[in-house]
């Protein structure tokens, strides 16, 4: 993982945030709501859990712990202010990612893990791995629901990316 490449997810994360959200938006907020069974219930659910999480990876990577209670936290009911909410991460994301350079993603970060309860100390980049990689599992949990409830999402592919194929 390179400064470049965490650049570019953090944008992909932007862009393909906002077109799920977008798609989930056409739902009535009882239909986000619903339990559907999966890891983390709802529509709703799993996006308040990308949320939190990203809340607590970013705090560990900026040096600014993230209180929680739990994974399943719902930070929001409300969905326009979890949209707003995420909105607001995927620029302070984007921002942080910008600033990254090879030494930063070849560090070590020490931080204690609400899983594991232990503390662990791998370099950054592998972190940031991470945490791309778990934001795209849960979207490819929150693609499926919308499949079910029978919401065109658009396409998710990261070369779709507007303007990653120009440069």
């Amino acid at each position: 993982m390179r400064a470049e490449h965490t650049r570019v997810l953090a944008a992909y994360n932007a862009w393909i945030n906002d077109k799920l959200y977008a798609a989930c938006a056409t739902l009535p907020d009882e239909e986000r709501k619903r339990n559907r069974g999966a890891f983390f219930g709802s529509i709703h659910g799993t996006l308040n859990h990308l949320l939190l999480a990203d809340s607590i990876w970013m705090g560990r990577f900026e040096g600014k712990p993230f209180a929680f209670r739990g994974l399943d936290q719902e930070l929001f009911a409300s969905f326009d202010e979890l949209r707003a909410q995420r909105r607001e991460m995927d620029a302070r994301i984007e921002r942080w990612a910008g600033g990254l350079t090879e030494a930063a993603l070849d560090a070590k970060l020490e931080f204690k893990s609400a899983l594991t309860k232990k503390t662990h100390a791998p370099t950054l980049w592998k972190l940031v791995a991470h945490f791309f990689n778990h934001q795209t599992h849960h979207r490819g949990q929150i693609t499926t629901l919308l499949s079910q409830a029978q919401v065109d999402y658009g396409v998710t592919d990261l070369f779709l990316l507007p303007g990653l194929l120009e440069s």
